[in-house]
C-alpha cells in the first residue's frame, strides 16, 4: 500500500493533476536567445541595484544564458542547466504561457508563519549560524535588534553552499499549491533570494522538479525584489507529496542566499490509515469563521442586533478618515443606558489595520454572547446583567480593508497598519505622561497637579494638531462613557503587555516603568496569559526574537519597547480605565481556516478578563442630605498615586488587588471622608459607598443661589470663621 502509494504521488508530475492555472512567475530555461526574451518579459521583479549570484544546483553539461535587465544595467552569468534534459524550447513557444495578471492562493498555508509546522519539520543544506537556521524561514518572522544572535530574520544558507536548499516536511501527503516567499529581516543587512526552483519528494531521497506545462522544462520561480514584500508563485501543476524543498537559483550581489516562506497545501484524503491523523483545527462553536470586510462587518453586527434585540444596540462613534463609520455593539440586559453600578467594559480591536484577528474575534464573541444568553448560559447571563460591554472590533478601516485587498498570506508585516493618512494610531493620543511626570519631579503632584485626569495639551487641540479623525472619535467615546476595565486587541506576538508603555528616562528604547497601579495591572495581563490557550502550550516555541513565556507571557509595555502617545497609557491618565493591550497570534493576519482554533485559544480568556471588573472595590458617593449621588467625586487610596473619579451618578468602581486599604472621598463643596475597605479573594466587588456633608461655605452659595435668607446660626458661625481668619 505505501508503495502504491508513493507511486500514485511521483506520478503528479507526469501525469497532472488538472488544478489550478499558470504561474504568472514561471521562468524557463531555454537556448540563449529564447531565454533572454522569456525572462525579460516574464520576470517583472527584478534586482533592485545589483545584480544577482548565481549558484550550480544539479547540472548537466548544457549552458545557457540568462538575461536579467534593472536599471539599465544587463548582467549575464553563466550556468549550466538543470538535469533532464528537454528538446530546446523556441521562442514562440515560451511566449504561449496564457498568465494571469494576479495570482491568489488556493489551498491554505501550511503553517510556517503560524508556528503549526514546527523546527524539526526544516531542513537545509546548511545555515551560517543557529540563528539563521532553517526554523527561522518562516513568512514574516522578525529578527532582533543585533544580527548574529539567536534570532535572526530568515534562514540563509553558508556563503560556499554551491547547491542551497531549504526543506518542509509536511508530514503526510499533501497537495503543494504554491508558495510565498520574502527576503531576510533586518536592519543591518540586505538579503533576498531573486529566483529558485521546487522539488518535491515521498521519501526525503528521490525527488522531482516543478515544470511548465508548455515547455516540460524544469520551472524557475522568480522570488523577490524587497526584503519585505511577500511573492506569491502558484505552481504550474499542483503536486502531491511529503516533502517540499526550495533550492534558491540567484540572490542579491553582495548578499546571501536568504529567505522566509510560506508553503501553501491542501490536505489529502489518507482512508487506509497510513499516517497519524493530523490535529483537527475547529471549534464547536456554530460562529461565523471567516474574515470580514466593512460590508460583512456590517452586516453581521446587524443580524447578531437582529436575533438579540433585548441585549444589543449598534452605534458609532465616529467616522474614519475614508468616511467608514467606527461601529461598535453594546450588549447589556438594558443596551442603550448607564445603570447605576454597573461597570463599562470594553475591548478594542483593528488599531492596526492588518492585525485582523482582533477583530473576527469580537466578531466572534458578540455572536457567542447571543447565542449562549438566549440558551442560559449562567455565566454569560451574569457577564451581561452586571456590566455594559461596549465591542469596538475595526477602529482602523481605512487600513484594514487595505489589508484585506491584500489577502491573509500577502500583506506582509506592515502593510495597513497605518490609518489613510499614515498615521500609527497607537502613537497619536496624547502624550500625558511627560507632562504628570515633570509635574511629579517638581514636587507638584497631587496638590497642585492632578494624578489623575490630565487634561489635554493646548498643542493636541489646535485645529492643525496631527491627530487622526479615529483617534478624536475614541476620545470622545472615552469622555462619554465612564468605562472601568479595557483591552486593546493586537497581533504579531504572544504576550499581555501593560502600561507605562512610554519610558520615564527620555529616548530610552526600553526601561521598565510600572505604574502606581502595577499589581493590578500585572494581575490583569496574568488573568488573560494564564486562561490563553496559547500562551499556555509549553512545547510552543517563540513567535520571533523574544521568549516571554519566561515571565508568564507578561510584560511591563515600557520595559519592551517604548511607545509614546499610547491608548494605554492615555486611558489610565486621562479617565478612569485600566487598559492593557493582547497580542493574540504570532501571525498578524491569519488564514480564515485557522480562525476557528484562535477562537478556542482565546474565547475563555476573553470571559475571564471580562469578570475582572468585579475585582476590587465599588460603591456610591452620595450628598448626606439629600441622598443624591456626588458626580466626580474624587476616590483616593492611600500608598497609591493614582485616584479616580465617580460617574454622574455619584457610582464608582476602583479595581484594586486583595488586601486592606484606606479610601478617602471627596468633592468640591464637601468634607472628605475616610474609610478602610478590605478587598478579598471571594468572587465579587467589596461595597464601599460613602456619605458627604456640604461645607458651610457650600450651603451659603446655594442658599444664596436659591434667594433664600442665610439662618442665624450659619451667619454667626461664618463671623467666627471669618475672625478666625483675619
Amino acid at each position: 500500500m505505501w508503495g502504491l502509494l508513493f507511486a500514485l504521488a511521483a506520478c503528479a508530475p507526469t501525469i497532472g493533476l488538472g488544478l489550478g492555472a499558470p504561474s504568472a512567475s514561471v521562468l524557463d530555461l531555454a537556448p540563449p536567445a529564447t531565454t533572454e526574451a522569456s525572462v525579460s518579459t516574464l520576470a517583472p521583479r527584478s534586482i533592485p541595484a545589483q545584480p544577482p549570484v548565481e549558484k550550480k544546483n544539479g547540472t548537466t553539461g548544457q549552458r545557457v544564458r540568462i538575461r536579467i535587465i534593472k536599471k539599465k544595467k544587463i548582467i549575464t552569468r553563466k550556468k549550466k542547466k538543470i538535469t533532464r534534459p528537454s528538446p530546446p524550447v523556441t521562442a514562440n513557444a515560451a511566449r504561449t504561457l496564457d498568465l494571469p495578471k494576479e495570482q491568489k492562493p488556493d489551498c491554505p498555508p501550511l503553517g510556517l508563519e503560524s508556528l503549526r509546522v514546527s523546527d524539526g519539520q526544516l531542513e537545509a543544506s546548511s545555515s551560517q549560524s543557529f540563528g539563521l537556521g532553517p526554523h527561522r524561514g518562516r513568512l514574516n518572522i522578525q529578527s532582533g535588534l543585533e544580527d548574529g544572535d539567536l534570532y535572526d530574520g530568515a534562514w540563509c544558507a553558508e556563503q560556499q553552499d554551491a547547491e542551497p536548499w531549504l526543506q518542509v516536511d509536511a508530514g503526510r501527503p499533501t497537495r503543494f499549491s504554491g508558495i510565498i516567499t520574502q527576503g531576510r529581516n533586518s536592519i543591518w543587512r540586505y538579503d533576498w533570494v531573486t529566483s529558485y526552483k521546487v522539488q518535491f519528494s515521498n521519501d526525503s531521497r528521490s525527488w522531482w522538479g516543478s515544470r511548465n506545462r508548455s515547455s516540460g522544462m524544469d520551472a524557475i520561480f522568480p522570488a523577490n525584489s524587497d526584503p519585505e514584500t511577500p511573492v506569491l508563485n502558484l505552481l504550474p501543476e499542483p503536486q502531491v507529496a511529503r516533502y517540499i524543498r526550495l533550492l534558491p537559483q540567484t540572490w542579491l550581489e553582495g548578499g546571501a542566499s536568504c529567505l522566509r516562506a510560506e508553503i501553501l497545501a491542501c490536505p489529502v484524503s489518507d482512508p487506509n490509515g497510513l499516517f497519524p491523523e493530523a490535529p483537527a483545527l475547529g471549534s464547536s462553536d456554530p460562529l461565523d469563521f471567516r474574515h470580514h470586510d466593512y460590508k460583512a462587518m456590517r452586516k453581521l453586527m446587524k443580524q447578531v442586533n437582529e436575533q438579540c434585540p433585548d441585549i444589543t444596540r449598534i452605534y458609532s462613534i465616529g467616522k474614519s478618515h475614508q468616511g467608514l463609520k467606527l461601529y461598535v455593539m453594546e450588549m447589556s440586559d438594558h443596551p442603550g443606558e448607564h445603570e447605576l453600578g454597573e461597570p463599562e467594559v470594553r475591548y478594542v480591536a483593528g488599531m492596526h489595520g492588518n492585525e485582523a484577528l482582533g477583530r473576527e474575534l469580537l466578531l466572534l464573541l458578540m455572536q457567542f454572547l447571543c447565542r449562549e444568553f438566549q440558551r442560559g448560559n449562567p455565566r454569560v447571563t451574569r457577564l451581561l446583567t452586571e456590566m455594559r460591554l461596549h465591542l469596538l472590533p475595526s477602529m482602523n478601516p481605512d487600513g484594514y480593508e487595505t489589508a484585506y485587498r491584500r489577502g491573509s498570506e500577502l500583506v506582509g508585516w506592515v502593510e495597513g497598519r497605518w490609518n489613510y493618512q499614515g498615521i500609527d494610531l497607537n502613537h497619536n493620543f496624547a502624550d500625558l505622561n511627560t507632562p504628570l511626570w515633570d509635574a511629579e519631579d517638581g514636587g507638584l503632584v497631587p496638590h497642585t497637579v492632578p494624578n489623575h485626569h490630565l487634561p489635554l495639551p493646548t498643542y493636541y487641540t489646535l485645529p492643525n494638531a496631527t491627530v487622526a479623525p479615529e483617534t478624536r472619535a475614541v476620545i470622545e467615546w472615552m469622555k462619554r462613557i465612564p468605562f472601568v476595565l479595557s483591552a486593546n486587541l493586537h497581533g504579531g506576538e504572544l504576550v499581555v503587555s501593560y502600561p507605562f508603555d512610554m519610558t520615564r528616562t527620555p529616548w530610552a528604547a526600553r526601561e521598565l516603568t510600572p505604574t502606581p497601579d502595577d499589581a493590578v495591572f500585572r494581575w490583569l495581563s496574568t488573568v488573560y496569559a494564564g486562561t490563553n490557550r496559547a500562551m499556555q502550550d509549553l512545547d510552543r516555541r517563540t513567535c520571533h526574537n523574544q521568549d516571554f513565556s519566561l515571565h508568564g507571557n507578561v510584560i511591563n509595555g515600557a520595559d519592551w519597547h517604548t511607545v509614546p502617545g499610547s491608548m494605554n497609557d492615555f486611558s489610565y491618565l486621562h479617565t478612569n480605565c485600566f487598559e492593557v493591550t493582547v497580542e493574540l497570534s504570532c501571525d498578524k493576519f491569519p488564514h480564515e481556516n485557522e480562525l476557528p482554533q484562535e477562537w478556542e485559544n482565546n474565547k475563555d480568556a476573553l470571559l475571564t478578563y471580562l469578570e475582572q471588573v468585579r475585582m476590587g472595590i465599588t460603591g456610591v458617593v452620595r450628598d448626606k442630605d439629600t441622598e443624591l449621588g456626588i458626580a466626580d467625586a474624587v476616590i483616593a487610596v492611600d500608598g497609591i498615586n493614582h485616584d479616580v473619579t465617580t460617574a454622574w451618578g455619584g457610582d464608582y468602581w476602583r479595581l484594586l488587588t486583595p488586601g486592606d486599604y484606606v479610601v478617602t472621598a471627596s468633592a468640591e463643596g464637601y468634607h472628605s471622608v475616610t474609610r478602610s475597605c478590605r478587598v478579598t479573594f471571594e468572587e465579587g466587588p467589596v461595597p464601599c459607598n460613602f456619605h458627604l456633608t456640604k461645607t458651610p461655605k457650600q450651603r451659603l452659595r446655594e442658599l444664596l443661589a436659591a434667594g433664600a435668607k442665610v439662618p442665624p446660626d450659619l451667619r454667626r458661625r461664618l463671623e467666627r470663621l471669618k475672625k478666625q481668619k483675619n
